[in-house]
C-alpha cells in the first residue's frame, strides 16, 4: 500500500516501534517520524498534500478542559483547516470523556497508548486510509462530472480524454489534437454566461494569456498551439507536459543540487519573460512544468501584466494569485513590477530546499500578513550558506530585493559552480 504517513511521539523508541509496524502495512509508503517539538514547528505547514494520515501520540489529560491536554489543544487548532490531514489520536493518558471530545474535534480514531498493539494500530491506519481513498474518489467523480458538463459540445479537432485539473474559472483537459497528431493540454473557460461586467478578468480571460505567451517564443515558456472560442467558451490548446509540475517534484523531495539547478532554470525563464516586457504575477510550483529532459517551462500567464501598462488585468481591491507566493507589495495592493516575481521565486526556493512553505496560517489573510510583517524565514543549519541568496529574493521592500532575474540566475550559477568544486559562498 502506498501512503504518506506522519508519526508524532515524544518517545523515540515508540516512534520507531510505530514506524516499523506501519512499514509492514505500507511497504511502499513514505513514513515520517518526529517529536512533539518538531511537530509544533511543522504544524502550520502540514497539509493533505504531504501527509495522508497523521498519527499523533500526546497527552490528552484527565478531562476535556484539562489545560495539560496538548492533544486536544492541537485538535482545536486544526479542526477548521480543510487541508489538514486526518488525525489518529494515540492517548498517553485520558479517559472516555477525552476520547469523546477528541472525536468531536475531528480525530478519526482514539487509541489508548497503553492498550496499543500492532494489530490495532494497523487496523486504525488501514481504515483511515480507506476513508482518504473514498474521499479522493468522490472528489475525482465530482471533478469529472463538473468537467463533463462544461462541454455541451465537443471542440472540433480535439478528442478530450481526461481532466488534468480545474479552477473556478477554467478546466484543463488532456486531449488529442487531430491537426497536430499529438496530445495537448486543452484549457476551456468555465462559465461565460455570467461575467462580472466590472471585472476584466472574466472577459477574454484566455485571450490575454494567449497574447502574453505568443509574444515570447522560447523553450522555457509553454507553447500555445491554438486559441479560439466554441459554444461561447474560450479555449487554448497548449503544450502537454507528461512529466508533470514542480509541485509534484518537490513533494518527492529535492537535493540541494537539484533545487539550485531548478532555481537557476526558473530564474533564466523569468529573465526571458521580463526582457519581453512582461511579469508573470502568479509564479508558483504548479505553474512550473518539467520537460522530458528535466528542464523547466513556465505556464499560466493569465495574470501576466505588461511592464509598460498593457495586459493590465487587476481590478482595484481584488487580489489575484496564490497567497502563499505573493510578494508583500502584492498583498498590500501596491503597484507591482518584475521584482514581485523575484519574491515569488524566493518562496519557491525556500520550498524546494526545505519541503515546506515559509509562511502558513489558518486563512489567506493570515498568510498575507506574514509576507508583509513576519521575519524572513531561516534555512536549516546545513543550508545556511544559501541564506544570503534567499534573503536577497525575499526582502520585504522591492528596493532591498535582488534587482532582476538575471542577477538571481548569475548568483545561483556561481553557487552551483562553487558547490561542484566543494566550496560554498555568500551572496552579496
Amino acid at each position: 500500500m502506498k501512503a504518506k504517513l506522519t508519526i508524532v511521539d515524544r518517545d523515540a523508541r515508540f516512534r520507531e516501534w510505530m514506524r516499523h509496524h506501519l512499514g509492514v502495512l505500507c511497504p511502499e509508503g513514505a513514513i515520517t517520524a518526529m517529536n512533539l517539538t518538531e511537530f509544533q514547528r511543522a504544524l502550520d505547514s502540514t497539509t493533505r498534500e504531504g501527509c495522508d494520515v497523521l498519527v499523533l501520540a500526546a497527552r490528552f489529560g484527565a478531562s476535556p478542559d484539562d489545560p495539560e491536554s496538548e492533544g486536544l489543544a492541537w485538535l482545536r487548532q486544526v479542526r477548521e483547516r480543510p487541508a489538514f490531514p486526518p488525525v489518529i489520536a494515540i492517548a498517553e493518558d485520558g479517559n472516555e470523556l477525552t476520547a469523546v471530545r477528541a472525536v468531536q474535534l475531528g480525530a478519526i480514531d482514539y487509541l489508548p497508548k497503553r492498550l496499543l498493539t500492532p494489530e490495532r494500530l494497523r487496523t486504525s491506519v488501514r481504515l483511515a486510509l480507506r476513508r482518504v481513498q473514498l474521499r479522493a474518489a468522490e472528489a475525482a467523480s465530482a471533478l469529472a462530472s463538473s468537467a463533463a458538463s462544461l462541454l455541451r459540445e465537443p471542440i472540433p479537432g480535439y478528442n478530450v480524454r481526461l481532466v488534468l485539473g480545474e479552477s473556478d474559472k477554467a478546466v484543463v483537459f488532456l486531449a488529442s489534437s487531430a491537426a497536430l497528431g499529438s496530445d495537448v493540454a486543452l484549457k476551456v473557460v468555465r462559465d461565460p454566461e455570467a461575467p462580472d461586467p466590472e471585472d476584466p478578468e472574466q472577459r477574454q480571460l484566455l485571450a490575454r494569456e494567449h497574447a502574453a505567451v505568443t509574444s515570447i517564443r522560447h523553450p522555457s515558456i509553454v507553447t500555445i498551439h491554438d486559441y479560439g472560442t466554441h459554444d461561447g467558451r474560450e479555449y487554448l490548446a497548449m503544450e502537454y507536459f507528461a512529466r508533470g509540475d514542480l509541485k509534484a517534484r518537490i513533494q518527492r523531495g529535492l537535493s540541494e543540487a537539484d533545487a539550485l539547478r531548478y532555481l537557476e532554470q526558473i530564474a533564466r525563464a523569468l529573465q526571458v519573460v521580463h526582457e519581453a516586457g512582461i511579469f508573470h504575477r502568479d509564479l508558483k510550483p504548479p505553474n512550473v512544468m518539467l520537460r522530458e529532459d528535466d528542464t523547466v517551462a513556465l505556464i499560466d500567464f493569465g495574470l501576466a501584466r505588461d511592464l509598460h501598462g498593457a495586459l493590465q488585468s487587476t481590478r482595484k481591491g481584488v487580489l489575484r494569485g496564490s497567497p502563499y507566493y505573493m510578494s508583500p507589495e502584492q498583498a498590500l495592493g501596491e503597484p507591482l513590477d518584475a521584482r514581485t516575481d523575484i519574491y515569488s521565486l524566493g518562496v519557491i526556493c525556500y520550498e524546494m530546499l526545505t519541503g515546506r512553505k515559509p509562511y502558513a496560517g489558518t486563512s489567506a489573510i493570515d498568510v498575507l500578513q506574514q509576507h508583509v510583517n513576519a521575519p524572513l524565514p531561516r534555512l536549516p543549519t546545513e543550508l545556511e550558506h544559501l541564506q544570503p541568496l534567499l534573503d536577497g529574493m525575499l526582502a520585504k521592500s522591492p528596493g532591498d530585493r535582488m534587482a532582476s532575474a538575471a542577477q538571481v540566475a548569475e548568483a545561483v550559477a556561481g553557487l552551483r559552480a562553487l558547490r561542484d568544486g566543494g566550496a560554498s559562498v555568500a551572496v552579496a
